[in-house]
């Protein structure tokens, strides 16, 4: 079969989803679109404001044929790790061509950056090779944007396979805050209903109870206030003494965006607080990281006919699929269940029990 693979988190679903998968059909022409989607959390350390069944059933019903969890652990870190968990995850489902989106739709270059012995997430760390000086600086300037970043991380995960990598243009910034146009970025449309602002023109997916990392944080800072300082420091990502920074802002402040905004520091960026705190809010240990096995099996979420059949395709071939829940590694599993209660814990009690449920025995099919 020739399957095309992508890489989505939907948070939420919106019209330049809907351009990606269109064009991603249209350059490709496969037998069927694989999508692994960030689950409940997702890269940048926040919690996905609709849950990943809600953006699931928008993926199914405009194109996607398959899609499959990308796990916790991976879709939660920097660019090159959810890369790895990403790119993985389609390898095993056999794809022969990735379609990303990029800010510079220069594939060329992008290429060029991945052969280099960089990491373009840690490149204050990488630079160590005159060589890969001029376009290490420019990666570190901002020349690049978080989707050529990624791509870049995909491209350097495809070294050595015969997958063929396809960009198309991003139609506006990752950060842009504007809700005017058709086409707006998740970050805007989420800016906009966090606000209850209209965002109907850019996206069809209902927001009954959209999520926000607001309301964890009186559990975080609970959490960073109490906890013994060596229990902290047994929580996966949390190092160089950032439990004692995060400890004196949520002493400060009463609200997540300003505690968030007083974290920052040139030596702890934005991101990196995110993710750690979602660490933390999670109790995710580094043991429980250690442990985990080499990711060598895929979740699948939903389906519909055309991804049926690929299911059946890749189970001749003998790839471990898992449709149902106990299938999952002990280890992997445990890591959702878990991240699934957190998730789940500022809902309504019948929304809680409801996705409680479906994580331990749903797939949506189509």
């Amino acid at each position: 079969m020739k399957l095309t693979g992508i890489v989505v988190e939907y948070n939420p679903f919106h019209n330049g989803h809907k351009h990606h998968i269109q064009q991603a059909l249209e350059l490709t022409k496969p037998d069927g679109l694989i999508a692994v989607m960030s689950g409940n959390f997702v890269q940048r350390g926040e919690v996905a404001m609709i849950d990943k069944w809600q953006r699931v059933e928008m993926a199914l019903q405009n194109g996607v044929d398959l899609v499959v969890e990308l796990p916790y652990i991976y879709a939660t870190q920097s660019a090159s790790q959810f890369a790895y968990g990403a790119i993985t995850t389609l390898k095993m489902c056999q794809i022969q061509h990735l379609v990303f989106g990029s800010e510079s739709n220069d594939l060329t270059t992008l290429k060029e950056i991945a052969n280099l012995t960089i990491k373009p997430d840690y490149l204050k760390e990488q630079m160590d090779d005159g060589s890969s000086y001029p376009k290490s600086i420019s990666i570190l300037q901002g020349s690049y944007g978080s989707n050529d970043i990624l791509g870049i991380c995909y491209l350097k995960e495809l070294l050595g396979t015969n997958i063929q990598a396809h960009c198309i243009q991003r139609t506006n910034n990752y950060h842009d805050l504007d809700i005017s146009q058709k086409i707006a970025s998740a970050s805007a449309i989420r800016h906009a209903v966090y606000h209850q602002e209209e965002v109907k023109h850019t996206t069809d997916q209902p927001f009954k109870h959209p999520i926000f990392m607001d309301s964890f944080y009186s559990h975080l800072r609970l959490l960073l206030l109490t906890l013994p300082k060596e229990y902290l420091q047994s929580i996966f990502l949390v190092q160089e003494g950032i439990e004692h920074h995060l400890y004196r802002q949520a002493l400060l402040y009463n609200h997540y965006q300003d505690f968030i905004a007083h974290a920052i520091t040139r030596r702890y960026t934005k991101a990196r607080i995110q993710r750690t705190c979602l660490a933390i809010l999670n109790q995710i240990t580094k043991q429980q990281v250690q442990q985990l096995e080499p990711l060598n099996h895929i979740r699948v979420l939903g389906f519909n006919k055309k991804g049926q059949t690929i299911l059946k395709h890749l189970k001749q071939l003998g790839i471990p699929i898992c449709t149902r829940f106990k299938d999952i590694p002990k280890d992997y599993r445990d890591l959702e269940f878990k991240t699934t209660l957190t998730y789940a814990s500022i809902l309504p009690k019948e929304i809680q029990e409801d996705l409680i449920q479906k994580e331990i025995g749903y797939i949506v099919i189509k």
